[in-house]
């Protein structure tokens, strides 16, 4: 957090906002989004579905209780910039007390490039009007035109396949449950059900969810063959949120389609989209998609809304899964479709993150419901 060395943010459309370094000094490019949540910035820091994006938080203080090694969604920050209205630079919490990081020491230790004392709320603004955009944060050229040339050239994540850079190399076994305030994350919960999970940028709290629920959690790569994961012989299916474009990720879609009806199958966000299109639906890109922890969605079988944590920049055509699987979930701001159900096979998925870390939390019964699956 320094105020002498300047730092620009300059977007695909020529729109630019002067600041100030945070993080590492240096360059970073991405599709600029916006977050409405008011804490959780190391969740969504270590949230592998932003890969390729720079998030803009709305809310105007971050920092404030620090960093610490427990509030992590993943090995390490997958944002590729990070912009604030203002970094709090004397945090207070007995866990970043204890082992922490400044919001600031923290991005300069993973190498993100962030901007702060820029107008977050114009930059939003700017953004539900024009679309999330391309951009470049750079506290190293303070030449504007330069950068304006950088951030035109610069591909949409439209088309380009994410996952392959945030999926897991081989696989591994999952046993920590949720966390406790008296003893941090448990362990030795007893487990009941053998779950597969495909990993597109699995966030470590479904996994801790899962286990919470009676799951025995077997993670695997967003690439492994249906066979070889019918031959680990699980009693249900999972599939990861992730980062991009679902429709250049044919490897998992191909895979979706062979295991449906083998299995009960749960999908998350990036899964939800895989599995739609995997049942012959469509996708399209968000204006600028949802993200943050104050999302109100409808359950349509029961009429209750929830308040859900949502992080993507695509959604499910809703036209073109008619006829083939069930809306179950609508999103009350823009009518898109938050969650779907098949009629004859034993799946389910929603778009939102039920296991929302730090919350909300409204949602945690979806786990119990796969489990029930998997019970029937």
């Amino acid at each position: 957090m320094r105020k002498n060395k300047k730092a620009y943010l300059v977007f695909s459309d020529g729109t630019v906002f002067e600041g100030y370094a945070l993080g590492k000094v240096g360059e970073t490019t991405g599709e600029v989004v916006f977050n409405t949540s008011m804490s959780g910035y190391q969740e969504v820091l270590t949230d592998p579905s932003y890969r390729g994006q720079i998030v803009t938080m709305t809310y105007t203080h971050m920092g404030n209780y620090g960093t610490n090694p427990e509030d992590v969604e993943s090995v390490r920050p997958w944002v590729e910039g990070f912009i604030v209205k203002e970094p709090c630079p004397y945090p207070s919490n007995w866990r970043y007390e204890k082992e922490g990081k400044t919001l600031d020491e923290y991005l300069e230790h993973w190498g993100i490039v962030g901007i702060w004392g820029v107008d977050t709320r114009a930059i939003t603004r700017h953004i539900r009007e024009r679309g999330a955009m391309e951009a470049v944060i750079s506290s190293v050229d303070d030449d504007v035109e330069r950068l304006y040339e950088k951030a035109k050239g610069l591909p949409s994540l439209k088309g380009r396949d994410l996952v392959k850079e945030v999926t897991c190399s081989k696989p591994y076994h999952w046993q920590e449950a949720l966390w406790e305030l008296e003893g941090g994350y448990k362990t030795g919960v007893e487990t009941r059900y053998r779950v597969v999970a495909y990993d597109y940028g699995i966030k470590l709290n479904i996994l801790r969810n899962l286990v919470e629920a009676g799951c025995d959690v077997t993670v695997v790569p967003a690439w492994m063959s249906a066979d070889k994961v019918l031959e680990l012989n699980p009693d249900g299916i999972f599939l990861s949120n992730g980062p991009g474009d679902p429709e250049p990720v044919t490897y998992a879609i191909e895979n979706i389609r062979k295991l449906i009806g083998k299995k009960p199958i749960f999908g998350i966000c990036l899964g939800h989209q895989l599995l739609c299109l995997a049942l012959g639906g469509r996708t399209y890109k968000l204006k600028f998609g949802h993200h943050g922890g104050n999302q109100p969605v409808k359950d349509l079988k029961t009429g209750k809304v929830e308040i859900t944590s949502q992080n993507h920049g695509f959604a499910v055509d809703v036209d073109s899964i008619k006829g083939i699987a069930e809306l179950t979930h609508l999103n009350l701001n823009d009518h898109t479709v938050e969650g779907i159900a098949h009629r004859e096979y034993p799946l389910f998925s929603v778009q939102y993150h039920p296991e929302a870390s730090p919350g909300p939390h409204d949602s945690q019964y979806l786990f119990r419901r796969f489990t029930a699956l998997m019970e029937g």
